[in-house]
């Protein structure tokens, strides 16, 4: 039994399952926003975009969840204005402003002398967070989820229907706005524990497993945060053992349960025709 709970004898490894039990909640209740709405690719676009943030903010000596902040906030703002204004798809516009936001950051870091550690940023380092991390995590995360809580039937009206959410008096461009701040808000709390790439794991990953497996929204929300803790805990927990990084051994783990969730669906499908 005590090797067993031997991981939790060690300071990184209780910081660790913290950071997972901080962030998960907050980043599986937005994650079936992003599913319903159908902007899996913002969050992917969102996260990849805070890298020329977090360099500026670097030189300019501010906090760097200030730049990183800011920088996704600015490419999801920069993506629906330009789809607003144009005939390009949605997609497409991701897909040019990540891809140049990345790119930017990527020659940001490279031109500056710096002991930022870029592996870092991008795959995170879950079992090197501190105690100012677990704060940040927990503010951010608490507000996020606070917000999504007491609001979730105005952005659930907006993610299915925006203009019969308009006609039913709600305010869309707030709302709409409101979702991509709050969408960079999680990604900065992710930042230093799973980091810029494997954050969109946890952005989608727990609300499309609970869109396979219910029908009802309450129900969706409740199983993806289920399966954000528990995919969280198992995969630090794992980690320990198999000599691997936290984070992705998280992902893993959700692609696993990913598709056990659509087999498990097309299973059930098969029996109905």
């Amino acid at each position: 039994m005590s090797d067993l709970l031997l991981p939790l004898q060690f300071p990184f490894m209780q910081n660790a399952f913290w950071i997972v039990l901080l962030i998960a909640p907050a980043a599986a209740m937005l994650s079936t926003f992003l599913v319903l709405k159908g902007w899996s690719l913002m969050g992917d676009a969102t996260s990849h975009a805070v890298l020329p943030g977090v360099v500026l903010a670097y030189l300019a000596g501010v906090p760097l969840i200030i730049g990183a902040f800011l920088a996704g906030l600015l490419c999801a703002v920069a993506t629906g204005f330009i789809n607003d204004h144009s005939r390009i798809k949605q997609d497409t516009v991701m897909g040019v402003v990540f891809s140049g936001m990345f790119g930017f950051g990527i020659v940001l870091y490279t031109q500056i002398q710096t002991d930022l550690h870029l592996d870092h940023i991008l795959f995170g380092n879950m079992l090197g967070v501190g105690g100012d991390d677990l704060w940040v995590a927990g503010l951010i995360s608490g507000a996020v989820a606070l917000i999504l809580g007491l609001k979730w039937r105005d952005f659930l009206a907006h993610s299915f229907d925006p203009v019969q959410a308009r006609m039913i008096g709600l305010k869309v461009a707030w709302l709409h706005y409101g979702l991509l701040a709050i969408l960079s808000a999680t990604i900065v709390a992710m930042l230093s524990s799973v980091g810029i790439i494997l954050s969109i794991a946890y952005l989608i990953a727990p609300g499309a497993i609970a869109f396979l497996l219910t029908r009802r929204f309450i129900s969706m929300m409740v199983l993806a945060i289920l399966v954000a803790i528990i995919s969280g805990v198992s995969g630090v927990y794992l980690s320990f053992w198999i000599d691997a990084a936290p984070a992705p051994t998280i992902v893993l783990i959700l692609t696993g349960l990913f598709l056990i969730a659509l087999f498990r669906r097309m299973a059930g499908t098969r029996r109905m025709a």
